[in-house]
């Protein structure tokens, strides 16, 4: 069988140019890195009147018998415009920690990619460099300032701005800095996150614009002065440099399918520690520019989805026409108690059990007054009466499931997915609204999130936690969305309570104000903003060729 590098190789990619005629982009727009990528200037893309419609891809919470869901939305993509409708694809940008680590890339998958696929998962366009250079820049300005005399009066004890690395590095959670003399600066504890979960990146993909770009960079908090007023990037005079080493980013980037369709692949935070979707200029232009637009939100509903009505669509204005949840029968199956050694044998019963986290997904998803589809991602060995009984359950919860064989069939096996989807499009009565009230106090959002979304008993906190949200809301920042980071293994907080699990507790171990991007990140249970690798991790088996070409690279 041949591997997703083999496969993205074998194809025949069409000049980045043809696939932005596509979309009639026109050739001044588009600023070529390469053959077979390009960033776009919008600044001179002709404004065309279009609004397409916007469907979510997104999926039960993952394990690690996958679940396919960047695959889908590729396949989706593809089979929408077999069908005779313009469609444009929109994802996020791989972080290379997980490429290096577990989780493998986010290029999709067999024959349903998004291409140069290599390009893609290593350094692109650069927008991960240059989104951690002026995180890092922020970061260095705040220690100069404090060593060149303090006029901010800032206390050291209460800087809250991290550094950023795209790498998985655990070393690199808490450290001691500038040891080492006064020479150094003042010394204290701080830490690294991955670059994906920087407020940076947030912003980057938040912005609307360079002009908005820069207000929100200005307004990062990056500190606290004695007396607890907020100091912020615009204080330090930060935000100038910074939106500078993002003007190039901010552009979307241009890529397309292996079946020659236009994909644009923009930005890309975390959905486990950040709010998991691509960039809002992307989705904004592909609308523009195409009659349907595939985007995903990663990980599962609880997450992705979440945060992608709750912040991206809150903040953005856009409306989500409908919404794909991509299950497959394997990770039913582990959801239905079966180990990964024994996912083998055909077990109906299983599925059904593990069911309920889909059936919780479907709910939720409604809940947001979006109409769903599910499409089962079918693998080798599923047999009919399990992928019967997936149907049975979307059936039961007023929706239809669609099996898709698009890893091996491309576009073509999820034609019957996208006559699904465009007729939810184009007949359907979406209802959509946000899940709580920008008035709601900040502990309340939380809470709600938990206990409709999760099936929690309630989110609980320190007083600590309780006060430092008082202070938040009492600056101003009371109406801003809740960011929720949590394992994604389940609907909990606790990676092996798969399925649905209900009467358990959500505890919020932090909270952070991301003042510029517009949300305050929730920190709950044991999940890490700066990810660790595997006992084996990925990098092992990666190396050059004897031609050059990357070897192990999925």
């Amino acid at each position: 069988m041949l591997t997703d590098i083999a496969i993205s190789r074998a194809a025949t990619l069409q000049p980045i140019g043809e696939i932005a005629a596509k979309l009639n982009i026109p050739t001044e727009a588009v600023e070529p890195y390469g053959h077979f990528k390009a960033k776009i200037d919008l600044a001179r893309v002709p404004a065309t009147g279009r609004h397409g419609k916007l469907i979510l891809v997104t999926a039960i919470n993952p394990t690690p018998a996958g679940e396919g869901k960047s695959t889908t939305s590729v396949g989706l993509a593809d089979a929408l415009n077999l069908i005779g409708r313009k469609a444009v694809l929109c994802l996020r940008e791989p972080s290379l920690g997980p490429c290096f680590g577990t989780k493998g890339g986010a290029a999709g998958g067999g024959y349903a990619q998004v291409a140069p696929m290599e390009d893609i998962n290593l350094h692109f366009t650069g927008d991960f460099h240059a989104i951690t250079s002026a995180h890092n820049l922020l970061a260095a300005m705040i220690d100069n300032h404090v060593h060149w005399g303090n006029a901010l009066d800032i206390d050291v004890r209460r800087i809250v701005w991290r550094r950023v690395l795209d790498m998985n590095d655990r070393a690199l959670r808490d450290i001691a800095q500038s040891l080492g003399g006064p020479a150094n600066g003042f010394p204290r504890e701080s830490g690294f996150d991955i670059t994906v979960a920087s407020e940076v990146m947030a912003i980057l993909c938040l912005a609307d614009g360079l002009e908005d770009l820069e207000a929100r960079l200005g307004r990062i908090v990056v500190a606290y002065t004695r007396d607890r007023r907020p100091v912020t990037a615009r204080d330090l005079k930060a935000d100038g440099a910074m939106a500078v080493l993002l003007a190039q980013a901010i552009k979307p980037n241009l890529v397309q399918t292996l079946e020659g369709n236009p994909a644009f692949v923009h930005g890309g935070p975390f959905a486990n520690i950040a709010h998991g979707c691509n960039s809002v200029i992307a989705t904004r232009t592909a609308l523009a520019l195409g009659d349907y637009v595939v985007t995903e939100a990663g990980f599962g509903a609880d997450l992705g989805a979440e945060k992608f009505f709750d912040i991206k669509c809150r903040q953005s204005g856009l409306k989500p026409a409908a919404a794909v949840i991509v299950a497959t029968v394997r990770a039913l199956k582990m959801n239905g108690g079966v180990a990964k050694s024994d996912l083998g044998p055909a077990d109906a019963a299983a599925v059904r059990r593990g069911g309920v986290n889909l059936a919780r997904h479907i709910e939720n998803v409604r809940m947001f007054g979006v109409p769903v589809v599910v499409a089962i991602n079918r693998f080798d060995g599923d047999s009919a009466e399990e992928m019967a009984v997936i149907r049975e359950i979307a059936a039961a919860h007023g929706s239809q499931a669609v099996l898709c064989t698009h890893w091996a069939d491309g576009g073509a096996g999820a034609v019957a997915l996208a006559e699904a989807v465009a007729q939810l499009c184009d007949h359907g009565s979406p209802q959509f609204a946000t899940l709580y009230d920008d008035g709601l106090p900040l502990f309340e959002k939380i809470n709600t999130v938990a206990t409709r979304v999760y099936r929690a008993e309630e989110a609980i906190a320190d007083p600590s936690v309780h006060a430092q949200l008082r202070r938040w809301e009492e600056a101003g920042f009371g109406h801003l969305p809740v960011c929720m980071a949590k394992t994604q293994y389940s609907f909990s907080t606790d990676p092996a309570k798969l399925g649905a699990p209900t009467h358990h507790v959500v505890p919020v171990r932090e909270v952070r104000l991301s003042a510029g991007a517009g949300f305050v990140v929730a920190i709950c249970g044991e999940v890490m903003t700066m990810p660790g690798l595997p006992r084996v991790p990925a990098a092992e088996g990666i190396r050059l060729g004897a031609g050059g070409e990357i070897e192990g690279l999925f």
